[in-house]
Formats: structure tokens, C-alpha cells, sequence
């Protein structure tokens, strides 16, 4: 079951406050995800940024809607209650409240006026997006990462083997990995390889390093099997080596992901494509800064005359 849409929660979010006490929103909260029976996983969903809980944020958002509404009111800082017209509503439809309802009111339209036409006009109005601006901002953002991923997998499979193994060199470094040494991470010269194809050096002395195994192969029509991860163990042996890194523009069969995980003598960590333009997208690596956008929110506390 996957977290209810904001609109989803506007009914239950009045149920939490149909007995006309006031409830802070975190108490709003709870009571609203306890009545959609939203389960622990779904709670623990992060949005794309990573910094608030999916379902907090649309809990704020139903809140927000139904304030413009005239449903709720904030009686004092991070405290809500219902109003009449809030009983009122609930009364009329119950569970069947939801963004066609809310469009009503003439001071949600005028919140909302950026998904509707001009309020004033005869012509019929279109429904209200189902989606919170927030929402809509995340879905962009992913819809871009996701076209540039794209981009760069299909950059990087015209250039070299070389090229791709000093790219993998030169993400880890931007990972933070040995990159306070210098020299501290190389890509090894094929002649004398043994089935690595990068070295990273954690410490000045050489006493750990990661070895790395990279392979630029086709996305679309291949994937790396256990065999292939049996031949990375098989250099790691070789090398001593207790840390690898197998990264790859392709993916891996579920029989390599298992293979790895029983590793013992060697942490194996397997990248693949996703994965990997992921990285360089978030690390700057292969990509160049466009634009910033900075996404503010109302500071209640510089209202709040009872802060000194």
C-alpha cells in the first residue's frame, strides 16, 4: 500500500477534529495516518529530497488546502481546529470530500489559482491539480535526473574502457574516499591488472584500499552474472584485498547480488547503472550546476510574540 495522496486525507483529517478540541499537527498527524491504516513502511517513506516524511508532508499539505478552504483554522502556532463550515462540509459528504469539493469556496480558488481558470469567468473551471506544488516540483526534479541519467550512461558508452575506469576513480575520490592523500586513487594499467581495474588508497601508508572492477557494457542488452563477480573475488584473493567495489554501467542478475552478499572474506559492493549516474549526478561528476532553486516555508517563530 503506498502512502494516500494529500486530497485522500482531507476526510480524515476533519475526523480528527470533529470533536472541536484543538490538536497540534503532530497529534493531527498520527490520528489521520492512523485512520487511512497507513502502515509502518509507508511512514518511513522519505520524499526525493530526503528530508521530510512522505506522509507528513501530505498531511501538511491536506491541512494547508483545507485552511485556505475555511474548513480548519490555526488558532495559535502548530495548532489547529475544525470550524462550523468545517462540520458542516463533513456533515454533507464525509468520505467524498476531496478537491472538487473544496473548489467551492472562493477562498480556496483564490489559493489555488494557479490550477484553475480566472474564478470570475463563466466558463467552467478545471479541476485542481491532484498533485501539491511540492509534489509537482519533486516529479520535475525526478523527470530531469532521471532524462540526465539517460544522458550520461549514453556519453559514457562512447567513450573508452579508460575513460570509463578513471571516471569510477575520480567519483570515489569525489565521495570523500582517500581524497585527504595524494595519489590516493589510480587506475591500474592493463598490463598488469589481475582483474582490477582501480585503486583507491584510504590511508597515507596503504594499510586499506578499496579495488575497484569496472565495465562499460551495454545497458540495454547486458548484465553481469555470478560468474563475473566470481572472477572479482578471485582478484581480491589475489590482492589480499578485504573491500571491493564492482561498479557497472549495465545491472546485475539477482544470482551476482546474492553471490556477493555471502562474501566473507571480502566487503563487495556492486553499483550499477541507476546507481551509478545517481552518484555522479549528486557528486558532480560529469555534470554541471543549471540552476538553483531555493524552496522556502513561513517561519511561524518570527511571529510568535511570546518568544522573547
Amino acid at each position: 500500500m503506498a502512502v494516500p495522496k494529500f486530497f485522500e486525507f482531507f476526510p480524515a483529517v476533519l475526523r480528527s477534529l470533529l470533536d472541536k478540541t484543538e490538536k497540534t499537527v503532530k497529534q493531527i498527524r498520527e490520528e489521520a495516518a492512523d485512520d487511512l491504516n497507513v502502515s509502518i513502511d509507508d511512514r518511513k517513506e522519505l520524499l526525493p529530497s530526503g528530508r521530510q516524511r512522505t506522509v507528513d508532508n501530505r498531511i501538511n499539505w491536506a491541512l494547508t488546502y483545507l485552511k485556505n478552504a475555511g474548513l480548519v483554522c490555526s488558532v495559535r502556532r502548530g495548532v489547529y481546529t475544525i470550524t462550523e463550515e468545517g462540520i458542516r462540509a463533513y456533515s454533507e459528504v464525509g468520505n467524498n470530500l476531496d478537491l472538487g469539493f473544496l473548489n467551492r469556496y472562493e477562498s480556496f480558488r483564490i489559493f489555488h489559482i494557479a490550477s484553475v481558470q480566472n474564478p470570475s469567468s463563466d466558463k467552467p473551471q478545471s479541476p485542481p491539480a491532484e498533485d501539491t506544488p511540492q509534489d509537482m516540483f519533486e516529479k520535475a526534479y525526478q523527470q530531469i535526473n532521471a532524462a540526465l541519467s539517460e544522458e550520461l550512461l549514453a556519453a559514457i558508452m562512447e567513450r573508452s574502457p579508460n575513460f570509463f575506469e578513471q571516471l569510477v576513480v575520480d567519483l570515489l575520490l569525489k565521495m570523500g574516499y582517500g581524497s585527504s592523500i595524494d595519489s590516493s586513487g589510480f587506475v591500474v594499467g592493463k598490463s598488469g591488472d589481475e582483474g582490477i581495474d582501480g585503486i583507491i588508497r584510504e590511508d597515507k601508508l596503504g594499510f586499506s584500499s578499496i579495488y575497484i572492477q569496472a565495465k562499460r557494457w551495454d545497458p540495454s542488452t547486458m548484465s553481469i552474472g555470478r560468474p563475473e563477480i566470481q572472477k572479482f573475488v578471485g582478484a581480491l584473493a589475489g590482492q589480499g584485498a578485504s573491500k571491493g567495489l564492482f561498479i557497472t554501467t549495465a545491472q546485475f542478475t539477482k544470482e551476482a547480488i546474492h553471490y556477493a552478499s555471502k562474501q566473507l572474506a571480502a566487503k563487495i559492493v556492486l553499483v550499477d547503472g541507476h546507481q551509478l549516474t545517481r552518484l555522479m549526478i549528486e557528486f558532480g561528476v560529469g555534470v554541471s550546476e543549471q540552476s538553483t532553486y531555493t524552496i522556502k516555508k513561513f517561519d511561524s517563530d518570527y511571529f510568535d510574540d511570546t518568544i522573547n
